[in-house]
């Protein structure tokens, strides 16, 4: 392989899709992401509105994001839809190298051990890296 192209390869963006549905989730996702990404780098924080959630809980679980994550450029997006695939159509459409997800909705102290269906979806059938962090509680 030529030395251009795979320097070029090694230099390129990267673009993370975190899909979140709680501030938890979004807050230990910008923990994992802290110190692997650069100001060269996008991430793209997708919530995606549920009828049966809070209508408040998509824009705040987005909003995490845009304080916690400095040096990357951050885009935030509210989508309805059955959410793995809405995940799978924006990460799609962003062309993105990885996803990050909670491993259920909600409270880390409520929400049980299981993983959810949608990570569960995700991880069995995706293009792309699915990464799975652990929620923390929020002090």
């Amino acid at each position: 392989m030529d030395t251009w192209l795979r320097r070029a390869e090694s230099e390129r963006m990267t673009h993370v899709l975190v899909a979140t549905s709680s501030v938890h989730t979004t807050a230990a996702a910008c923990d994992y992401l802290q110190g692997r990404l650069d100001g060269d780098d996008q991430v793209t924080v997708l919530a995606v509105a549920e009828p049966n959630l809070d209508a408040r809980d998509p824009g705040d679980a987005t909003n995490v994001a845009r304080t916690r994550l400095v040096a990357p450029t951050v885009e935030t997006l509210v989508r309805e839809g059955t959410p793995a695939a809405v995940i799978r159509t924006v990460a799609a459409e962003r062309d993105v190298d990885e996803l990050v997800v909670g491993p259920r909705r909600g409270d880390p102290e409520t929400s049980g051990t299981a993983p959810g269906e949608t990570v569960a979806a995700l991880v069995a059938d995706s293009e792309w890296p699915v990464v799975v962090v652990p929620l923390a509680t929020l002090g």
